[in-house]
């Protein structure tokens, strides 16, 4: 699938752009990937059973919010391919440090459950990850071919 990627930024009007910002809205569902102020491609997305609030512990269902980098992409995930978000940062640690639990991790950006794809049509309307942030498979793939690893994402609410 790799090899197509050029051919799918062709035939849908997107450049290689150097994206150098993702911004996810969790109230309006949307994740925007941004050039400098050149907006490059907006996406419907979904997030986990309890997604207002930032991330405190985990299984609080939440997906987090603030700064935090790409850091790394994962080809053989249980999910449709995924990108790691550095949750939790050293502030998340000492919150939950503080409160006495764990605060939970693995927080990434991915396409569907693996053998389910079929499903987004469906799936993309409601929160069913564990705090993660969901795409279809074809926009993940997309998002893997624009997006670098090292590139920032501001979540917020």
């Amino acid at each position: 699938m790799k090899f197509l990627m050029p051919l799918l930024l062709l035939f849908t009007n997107i450049s290689w752009a150097g994206v150098d910002l993702v911004k996810v809205d969790k109230s309006e569902h949307k994740m925007y990937l941004y050039d400098g102020d050149e907006l490059v491609r907006e996406y419907h997305v979904v997030f986990g059973g309890e997604p207002k609030g930032h991330k405190q512990q985990e299984g609080d269902q939440k997906t987090p919010e603030g700064t935090y980098t790409l850091d790394y992409k994962n080809e053989s995930s249980s999910f449709y391919r995924s990108m790691h978000i550095t949750y939790p940062n050293a502030a998340d640690k000492e919150n939950a440090r503080q409160q006495g639990v764990s605060p939970g991790g693995m927080i990434m950006v991915h396409g569907q459950k693996n053998w389910f794809g079929w499903l987004s049509p469906i799936m993309q309307n409601f929160n069913w990850t564990d705090g993660c942030i969901a795409l279809t498979n074809a926009e993940m793939d997309e998002f893997m071919a624009l997006v670098e690893v090292g590139t920032k994402i501001q979540i917020e609410w």
